[in-house]
């Protein structure tokens, strides 16, 4: 199977009404591990070359946007994504809690600061989904933003929706490609995580006693995510950039298993290398003159 077959496997057609509950985050997909290895490394060198291109022409710019629950591998695709790219040309933007300076902004302030450049590639490690789905299962987190009363009602989420949804379409329109992953793991895996983390001193940092407090509302956590998918992966949007895709966690289809080979086949970031007119005589003869 192509690269192009494979991650398509994974999308999420728009408008679909999904069941977070009916993707079993064990898949491992056709490969063996082995196999998987063998294919990362090629395609490290095909995304090498395309964003290499990509920074070379400075006419568009990529942004891949990771969501996903804690230990759901977000870390793992950064460090094999931009380890197959020039530092010069990439970036990778770690969306927190918002400072006080954020919340004196709309919600989408802090994203437009951060989005890539021409010829630039930038990850999203969390991304202005939050807004959807921590700040609408934690209420005090609303509550933070300071938002008119009359505006905080059953519709707020759907305003949310339209306003990503737009944001979107007006970067793409402008020569951004976004592609967009969620990341799914199961609570169970996820428990198991968790457990290593606190066992191994190298990652006990990344624990903290808020992991635990969300998972009390996982199931609430699956709701949102179920309606950010459906409403934010449209018909009008699908036509210029790619709709949500759901890797899991566990096995051979691991996120980078996935993201990787979807940009290879972003056709839309094909770039060509700008043209050079100087000729090798030319330089040649105005070195000799100097």
């Amino acid at each position: 199977m192509t690269a192009g077959r494979y991650y398509k496997s994974f999308q999420i057609k728009p408008s679909t009404r999904i069941r977070l509950g009916k993707w079993d985050p064990k898949f491992i997909g056709e490969h063996t591990k082995k196999e998987a290895l063998r294919k990362i490394e090629k395609l490290r060198e095909q995304i090498s070359d395309m964003q290499m291109r990509l920074y070379a022409e400075r006419q568009r710019s990529l942004l891949i946007c990771l969501q996903g629950q804690d230990a759901s591998g977000k870390d793992g695709v950064v460090r094999h994504v931009i380890g197959s790219m020039n530092p010069e040309g990439c970036r990778v933007v770690n969306f927190k809690e918002p400072t006080k300076e954020e919340l004196d902004h709309d919600f989408l302030w802090r994203i437009e600061h951060q989005m890539p450049r021409k010829g630039e590639a930038v990850i999203f490690n969390r991304s202005h989904y939050e807004e959807v789905l921590v700040v609408r299962v934690q209420p005090d987190m609303l509550e933070r933003q300071k938002l008119p009363p009359r505006v905080v009602n059953k519709d707020i989420w759907q305003r949310r929706f339209k306003g990503i949804n737009d944001f979107e379409r007006h970067i793409t329109c402008n020569g951004t490609l976004v592609l967009k992953f969620h990341l799914r793991i199961s609570k169970e895996e996820q428990r198991k995580r968790f457990l290593a983390r606190l066992e191994e001193p190298v990652k006990r940092w990344k624990f903290s006693m808020g992991d635990v407090t969300d998972r009390q509302r996982w199931d609430e956590y699956m709701t949102a995510y179920e309606d950010m998918i459906r409403s934010t992966s449209t018909e009008a949007l699908a036509r210029c950039r790619s709709p949500m895709e759901m890797p899991s966690r566990k096995g051979n289809s691991r996120p980078r298993n996935l993201v990787m080979p979807s940009f290879v086949s972003s056709r839309s970031l094909v770039a060509k290398l700008p043209r050079v007119t100087t000729t090798r005589g030319s330089m040649n003869a105005s070195c000799a003159s100097r």
